[in-house]
């Protein structure tokens, strides 16, 4: 493939995650017809198709895409100890997934589009994986009770999905943020 035609390539795969994006967090992955994606990346059936298997296909993309920018917002957080480290991840993490767009898509249709096995997968090689690694972090440092990390790591994600479910929004997610930040310090020996 020449560069021009990469280039090209990647452009409309650009124009086809931010148009499916938009589209999905307006008006939900049913409510979005694929030729409305079409009009505004101003492709063709065949551009989609290029890329993708399917809305489905591409669905699946753009929540990569978000938990992308979710990574990188937890990566970010910074903190100068292990157990800093993760409860300041935590927190950018339900910071991003508050961000209507994110969690309509990734929390409320996310599950129901990809179907339980393949969100869940997704979830595991993105942000569990950052939020494992921060629990086994925090526990080599003695920071964090010897809790199974796995288990561990798992009820705090669930915790962090339900809150950002309950919030709807950044003003209603703080309180449960100050809950949140209270039962993991709970968890420090």
């Amino acid at each position: 493939m020449t560069d021009k035609r990469a280039r090209r390539s990647a452009d409309t795969k650009s124009r086809l995650i931010a148009a499916a994006r938009a589209l999905f967090a307006a008006h939900g992955y049913a409510g979005t017809a694929t030729e409305q994606i079409l009009s505004r990346a101003e492709t063709t059936r065949g551009g989609l198709y290029h890329h993708y298997r399917d809305k489905a296909d591409l669905f699946a993309a753009v929540c990569t895409v978000l938990h992308e920018e979710a990574v990188a917002a937890v990566e970010g957080a910074g903190g100068s100890t292990p157990f800093e480290m993760l409860a300041r991840g935590c927190d950018a993490w339900m910071d991003h997934m508050v961000k209507a767009e994110v969690r309509r898509i990734l929390l409320v249709e996310g599950p129901g589009v990809l179907g339980w096995a393949r969100w869940n997968d997704m979830d595991r090689a993105h942000g569990f994986a950052l939020l494992r690694q921060g629990v086994v972090a925090a526990q080599a440092a003695k920071q964090l009770q010897p809790i199974e990390p796995e288990a561990l790591a798992l009820l705090l994600n669930g915790a962090m999905n339900q809150a950002v479910l309950a919030a709807e929004d950044a003003k209603a997610l703080v309180p449960l943020k100050k809950a949140f930040r209270a039962l993991l310090t709970s968890l420090r020996p």
